[in-house]
């Protein structure tokens, strides 16, 4: 045997999507209800767990032999829910059966290393991350059947007692004979389905290095991350009195029957003599600087009310599991453009800053829930509350956390990749590149803090919102006019910037001009060691890592404005599968981040053997022992792979006893 496919159905009370697979698999009523299996690609077994049948000894042997390789559809879930069932059967997860890293230290789950996910090969290849999506773009003659969505419901998941169902809260396979059979058939059909997605895309095999990095994330979301649930508790109570109260002080300001309505809120303010198209962040903030003063009050309560990060303690406390450490809060190739992570969750990637010069002052008053001194101190308490977040996740009892992360990644890469000579040698001096950009641009000295040191600003947002072909829109959407930039000056600056980096402007339409003609001439091309081919239908960018980025049935196209431009299908900004268009400077930027994202994973890999807790952006956090040195960790993430030769890197970090923002 050397391949095993597997697909499970189970059933839990615990909600899946709200808490993850970890805590489900938890659960004191977890159990797997079917068993679907085919080895080497052969004929599909259905084993009826639910009503008494048994996975067969041999199989069983498999899940723990790292000499058979089992292959899943987000193979994480069937992993963690197998080392449950394994768990209670009496196979221990311990070194003598299972070489999960962690496994001397927790015994909890499945060694990743021989576990392969078709999910994944289906993000390398810029295919949909569902299997039913994966099936209809690649055409299979076999499709996952339409009925499962409520067959899983039926099944899987509690259901509300009736007159009708005898007052049941759980449907068993009695209960639907007929529905049993078809569910049947449904876990036969995806088990099909996935290795149909493997045969088609045998020819396009995801590389060792990206499966090697795979085995990295999931030992990455086997270990979790202590959360402080102490702190967690009385932040949700603080927010729930913190709401009541704004409410019934917004009700009296407005005489609102409910206050948190966007429709009653703007038809409030339209009476009062302020039009607003809308309560967004930039609209309030707007508003607020402009507004009667009788309004300001209003206005400013509505905008505490809105704070919605408090929402990640309640998704913390849903995931944390029985040890007290939150796990599977990490998509990897999440976005299957670029192969970057994507948060799940609690959702890691977009936590809210914390800025509060007293930082562990507020946490220590919000964790004893003393409410009336976090209010009189700070005022605020919803963006109090909201500055705490990233300090819930802390190391365990005598350890530290390890953050540190890469400076100015992207722009060290694109840099590289133009050989923009100016930039690079600011990266290698230490120098401040947004000094250093406003200085090209307005050909005057500028320094932080120092002669010409308002240019700085300039330099720092031209530097954030133009590398990838942005204009004055991206200026606009980057806060320009918000930050004292007036419109008269966008334009110049886009063009200031422009002439001083004409490198990357080069470099942008070289890019173009690759791609399009190896979508156009089904040939192959070359700009600056990025390869470009069109093979079956796809067009392939090759990095210098030797990963590949994937665009499904690219074509020449015409743009907005009518020229040439190259088409695929992807996922859009409406969650669909639809066609969509891309052009030099848009492939500059998933080029950039694509090899940023190798360069971390080459770090993590480096790291490996330290205990790496999450990975945020271009960060790592590392649980260390007190003794490990943050200069090393720092040193060692900033070696520059052997595939980049030239490029400047620098890792900088800080230690600390929760989760900041340094």
């Amino acid at each position: 045997m050397k391949t095993l496919s597997i697909d499970i159905e189970t059933y839990s009370g615990v909600d899946l999507a709200k808490c993850g697979v970890y805590k489900y698999a938890e659960s004191d009523d977890f159990e797997i209800l079917l068993f679907g299996y085919a080895v080497d690609g052969g004929e599909v077994h259905v084993v009826d767990l639910a009503n008494g049948e048994k996975i067969p000894d041999e199989i069983i042997d498999t899940l723990t032999n790292d000499s058979v390789v089992k292959w899943a559809y987000n193979a994480n879930f069937e992993r963690v829910c197998l080392s449950r069932f394994l768990s209670d059967a009496g196979v221990y997860l311990d070194p003598f059966h299972d070489r999960h890293p962690l496994s001397a230290e927790c015994a909890r789950y499945l060694n990743p290393e021989s576990w392969r996910c078709s999910m994944v090969w289906s993000a390398y290849m810029g295919l949909p991350l569902s299997l039913e999506g994966s099936g209809a773009v690649l055409g299979l003659e076999k499709q996952k059947l339409t009925e499962g969505k409520e067959l899983v419901k039926y099944f899987c998941k509690p259901c509300a007692p009736t007159k009708s169902n005898g007052g049941r809260t759980r449907n068993f396979p009695s209960d639907a004979p007929d529905k049993w059979d078809l569910f049947r058939q449904y876990n036969r059909r995806d088990v099909e389905v996935e290795m149909s997605i493997q045969r088609k895309l045998s020819k396009f095999p995801v590389p060792d290095e990206v499966w090697a990095q795979y085995r990295i994330d999931q030992e990455i979301n086997d270990r979790g991350v202590a959360v402080d649930m102490e702190l967690v508790r009385h932040a949700i109570a603080m927010d729930t009195r913190s709401r009541q109260e704004l409410t019934a002080a917004m009700k009296e300001l407005t005489n609102l029957e409910n206050p948190n309505s966007v429709q009653q809120m703007k038809q409030w303010l339209s009476v009062n003599g302020l039009e607003a198209a809308s309560l967004g962040k930039k609209e309030m903030a707007a508003m607020l600087k402009t507004a009667p003063k009788e309004l300001q009050k209003v206005l400013m309560l509505r905008q505490q009310l809105a704070k919605s990060s408090v929402k990640k303690y309640q998704a913390m406390e849903n995931a944390v599991c029985a040890d007290g450490r939150a796990r599977g809060m990490f998509q990897f190739y999440g976005a299957n453009r670029t192969g970057r992570w994507a948060g799940r969750l609690v959702q890691l990637q977009n936590l809210p800053q914390n800025h509060l010069p007293d930082l562990s002052e507020a946490r220590a008053l919000v964790r004893s829930g003393n409410y009336d001194a976090v209010e009189m101190l700070y005022g605020d308490v919803p963006d109090t509350l909201s500055q705490l977040v990233r300090t819930a996740f802390i190391p365990k009892k005598d350890r530290k956390f390890i953050v540190s992360d890469f400076s100015a990644i992207e722009a060290r890469v694109l840099a590289w990749l133009a050989g923009e000579k100016w930039r690079q040698d600011v990266f290698e001096s230490g120098g401040d590149i947004y000094c250093a950009s406003a200085s090209q641009m307005f050909k005057v000295p500028v320094e932080k803090h120092g002669v010409n040191g308002h240019l700085r600003q300039k330099g720092k947002i031209a530097e954030l919102a133009l590398g990838y072909g942005g204009s004055v829109g991206a200026l606009k959407a980057m806060g320009a006019l918000e930050m004292g930039l007036a419109e008269e000056e966008l334009q110049p600056l886009v063009t200031s910037w422009r002439n001083a980096n004409q490198n990357i402007v080069r470099f942008w339409w070289q890019i173009d001009s690759a791609a399009m003609n190896a979508v156009r001439n089904r040939t192959a091309d070359e700009v600056k060691g990025i390869k470009f081919a069109y093979q079956s239908g796809m067009l392939f960018i090759t990095l210098p890592s030797g990963r590949r980025l994937a665009y499904v049935k690219p074509k020449i196209g015409v743009n907005q404005f009518g020229g040439d431009c190259i088409t695929y299908e992807g996922v859009g900004g409406t969650k669909k599968w639809e066609q969509l268009d891309t052009y030099g400077p848009k492939l500059v930027e998933n080029i950039v981040q694509a090899i940023s994202r190798d360069i971390l994973c080459y770090a993590m890999n480096t790291l490996r053997c330290s205990d790496i807790v999450m990975t945020v952006h271009d960060e790592i956090v590392i649980e260390a022992d007190r003794d490990v040195s943050l200069k090393a960790v720092c040193e060692q993430m900033g070696r520059t792979p052997p595939w980049a030769e030239g490029l400047k890197l620098r890792a900088d970090g800080y230690e600390c006893e929760f989760y900041k923002k340094d």
